[in-house]
């Protein structure tokens, strides 16, 4: 089973650019897309001439902002939107389906955004995240991929000195918010337990400063994976040599 992962950074603009032939080359069995800028109804049109999958999308009330998606050639067991919390739920930063073997959640986590001015907010999304899995992961093992907005340690961004706890991103809050995550529900991060020694490898760059053609950038996104499936686990790689969006795409090869 192959899973991908993009924060398509706006769908309308993606499918402008290559993201069907993307869609295409992968042949995922699951696609999931963040940061979609744009309602339900907006997302339908703009992948209406994607073939062989089913949709399933959750948008923030605010128009233009945030959104999670997920295609999927299976029919689920189950789709929501929700994580139970209404300030959060209302941002559509969640798309969970569950399948028979696992649950999937497809999440694009806040940004502490320019000032660390929601770093507060960003603290507690963290926190009701974890709990949230917490519920979810006494039925079935749990998937978890997305945009995380935190770069996990020192080697996962390629200037952590002059980032750490200035910038959204790398600060003592939000690592210790993932690490908690991690501990608590006993999950492993895929790409780095399969590439222990790789540090060049980032899935968000900059827009600024040429910061993508200088590997100037951050490993924001990630696939986290139950201890309890981690031997199904056959690969976990991050694709930087596709363009369209500030991220790039990342997979994971699971067999059940």
């Amino acid at each position: 089973m192959k899973l991908v992962s993009w924060n398509v950074n706006g769908i309308r603009a993606a499918v402008k650019k290559d993201f069907e032939n993307v869609i295409a080359e992968f042949d995922a069995d699951v696609f999931c897309i963040q940061e979609t800028k744009a309602q339900d109804d907006q997302v339908v049109e703009a992948l209406k001439n994607i073939q062989d999958y089913k949709l399933y999308t959750n948008s923030a009330e605010r128009k233009g902002y945030s959104g999670t998606g997920i295609l999927t050639k299976s029919t689920p067991v189950s789709f929501s939107g929700k994580m139970g919390v209404e300030v959060h739920d209302l941002e559509g930063r969640i798309s969970h389906t569950e399948f028979d073997e696992f649950h999937l959640v497809n999440v694009y986590i806040p940004n502490s955004g320019n000032g660390l001015k929601r770093l507060n907010y960003r603290a507690e999304w963290d926190k009701d995240f974890t709990n949230y899995l917490k519920g979810l992961s006494t039925t079935k093992p749990l998937i978890i991929t997305g945009d995380f907005n935190v770069a996990h340690t020192a080697n996962d961004l390629a200037n952590p000195k002059s980032n750490y706890n200035k910038t959204s991103g790398f600060t003592q809050v939000e690592i210790d918010g993932f690490d908690h995550m991690l501990k608590e529900l006993n999950l492993v991060d895929s790409f780095r337990k399969l590439h222990p020694t790789t540090f060049n490898k980032y899935t968000f760059w900059s827009m600024r400063g040429g910061a993508r053609g200088r590997n100037v950038g951050w490993r924001l996104d990630y696939f986290l994976i139950s201890e309890s499936i981690w031997d199904k686990v056959k690969s976990a790689e991050i694709h930087d040599h596709i363009l369209g969006s500030d991220h790039c795409p990342i997979s994971l090869e699971i067999e059940f």
